[in-house]
């Protein structure tokens, strides 16, 4: 399986500006540009991308361990903080916080190590250190 997003660029870093479009289209020529990015303005940036994505990736493997532990989630919500060193321009770490509802038969602390499996199971949590291929055309 294979998931494609397309982003294009017009200009410089600071005046220029982009979209972002993903196969899906729920982004479908989304603005991005620098002051999205490191300052206030409409639309979208990559690294609230990726907090978006791990916090989605992250709530549906508490899903899916609890229901693999013969359980169902009642409400599960998750907000991904992304810290972007702007000095080193690195992600220098991600916070999930999860709140969830109380679910019959589960201790807090067997809640605990179901999100703690969850997030070093999570595709995205995982995704996040490995090896990045690069193709390119030059025209």
């Amino acid at each position: 399986m294979k998931r494609t997003a397309k982003a294009h660029w017009n200009g410089t870093l600071t005046a220029g500006s982009g979209t972002l479009t993903s196969q899906s289209t729920l982004l479908n020529d989304t603005q991005y540009s620098f002051k999205t990015r490191f300052q206030e303005g409409i639309g979208t940036n990559p690294e609230e991308l990726i907090a978006a994505a791990h916090a989605g990736c992250f709530t549906m493997a508490v899903s899916a361990a609890l229901t693999d532990a013969g359980f169902t989630a009642n409400d599960l919500d998750t907000e991904a903080i992304l810290d972007l060193d702007m000095a080193a321009l690195s992600i220098t770490g991600i916070e999930l916080k999860l709140k969830a509802a109380a679910i019959d038969g589960v201790s807090e602390e067997q809640f605990k190590a179901i999100a703690e499996g969850a997030k070093a199971n999570c595709i995205v949590s995982k995704a996040l250190s490995v090896n990045i291929t690069l193709d390119v055309q030059y025209a």
